[in-house]
């Protein structure tokens, strides 16, 4: 008999199932004799457990695991004939008036909907660029070298400058009352890396050791710690020692210190430079395939499955309270977070999930083996030992499974470059890397 699907909303179907009563006992007696081989009751022997006694004690529990299983089957086997793609879990209810000798079951679910993508032709994609220039170069040079400082003790006359590593006693007071966190002794920071509120670094310039200041100090509305934010405390603050910075030379023995092979000065430049053009397509790739999705996605049009938005919601929850427990947070599981904060990123990841698989589909974008394999090396050119690391990507599934999905939105990003009006646009280094 074929399957009748009836269509209750733009995605949502109903079938009706219907299950033979003599199958379901005649495979709920064939469990209970399985089990009354093995069941052990006190009185009884092993394997010799009257088989009316098993049924009385289990007969109720293996008929409800019969009728999951058949009813499951009944519905795979439906929707497969009916060639259905079924979105999440059916909602399944025994129906009344079933046939004698019958069970008859409702299932109403979500199918996935059809996707089109428009003319990708129209489609407009800004693609930025960038350069690794000496400047960028020399930039990473001093952040190594301020890495490996050391700091020497001033003169008691002299004045703080920025670079200078400060050791200071502070305490903070709001409408004359202390407040936590506003008090330290023998606290150090160095002057100018904005470490400290601006207001602190600039009252603090100029100190010489010894010396005390008293300041006003103005919390940001979005400062960390709420109990402050948006108030001014007054501040007295002690110099009690200054240290100045001495950076290493930029010289054969600093790049030896890095573990650059070529331990010199131009090996050190070109070994950054690698690195850097390394993070910099990374960067580029990330940016320019956001540009792109979100293009796709403004050129199609679906429904979206509710069960799959559900679901995507549930899995954005986990994880906000998985980040609250790594955060320390005491009962992370039962802080209150409303299931509608999720609703906005959850639809946009289905629609983009839907979006993208009909795209690989239409147009045979699957990641080939070679692809994985030269991602996987690209990956590993950085570590000490790549070969160690390309067998810790292959021996997993998981590793493997996130790599496949890496280099599939890859080709999409180049199969949507490929047909879309692309406007390039040069962006700076700094400008490149301050963004997340």
């Amino acid at each position: 008999m074929a399957v009748v699907v009836e269509t209750l909303d733009k995605l949502e179907r109903k079938i009706l199932l219907s299950l033979p009563l003599a199958s379901i006992q005649s495979e709920v007696n064939a469990r209970l004799k399985k089990m009354a081989r093995t069941v052990k009751m006190d009185g009884f022997r092993p394997g010799k457990v009257p088989m009316t006694v098993v049924s009385q004690r289990y007969g109720y529990s293996v008929q409800y695991e019969v009728m999951n299983d058949k009813v499951g089957e009944a519905f795979a086997n439906a929707a497969n004939e009916a060639k259905l793609r079924v979105a999440g879990q059916p909602k399944i209810s025994e129906k009344e008036g079933a046939p004698e000798g019958e069970l008859t079951f409702e299932a109403v679910f979500e199918v996935y909907p059809e996707v089109v993508i428009g003319d990708l032709t129209t489609a407009e994609v800004e693609k930025v660029t960038t350069e690794v220039s000496e400047a960028a170069i020399d930039k990473t040079i001093d952040i190594l070298r301020k890495q490996r400082r050391t700091f020497a003790l001033r003169p008691r006359d002299a004045a703080a400058e920025d670079g200078d590593r400060v050791t200071v006693d502070f305490e903070g007071k709001i409408d004359g009352e202390p407040f936590a966190g506003g008090k330290a002794e023998d606290f150090q920071f160095i002057l100018g890396d904005g470490q400290m509120l601006k207001e602190f670094e600039e009252a603090t310039r100029g100190m010489k050791a010894g010396e005390s200041k008293t300041f006003p100090l103005a919390f940001p509305a979005d400062y960390h710690g709420k109990d402050v934010a948006g108030k001014t405390a007054d501040f007295m603050v002690t110099v009690k020692k200054i240290e100045a910075a001495h950076l290493p030379e930029v010289n054969e023995a600093l790049a030896k210190s890095l573990g650059i092979e070529d331990a010199t000065v131009e090996g050190l430049r070109t070994d950054i430079k690698k690195n850097l053009e390394r993070e910099v397509k990374f960067r580029l790739l990330s940016r320019n395939k956001a540009a792109v999705m979100d293009a796709l996605v403004a050129k199609a049009e679906l429904d979206l499955p509710n069960a799959s938005v559900q679901a995507e919601m549930a899995r954005l929850l986990e994880g906000a309270r998985a980040d609250l427990k790594k955060r320390g947070i005491k009962d992370a599981d039962k802080v209150a977070i409303p299931d509608d904060v999720f609703r906005p990123q959850a639809e946009r990841r289905v629609r983009l999930g839907l979006v993208v698989a009909e795209l690989v589909r239409a147009n045979s974008l699957q990641a080939t083996l070679d692809q994985l394999k030269a991602h996987i090396q690209e990956l590993s050119s950085s570590y000490e030992k790549p070969s160690e690391v390309e067998r810790w990507y292959f021996s997993d599934n998981s590793r493997m499974a996130e790599v496949e999905a890496v280099v599939l939105e890859n080709n999409v990003t180049d199969f949507v470059l490929s047909k879309a009006k692309v406007s390039e646009k040069a962006v700076t280094f700094d400008e490149l890397m301050a963004q997340n």
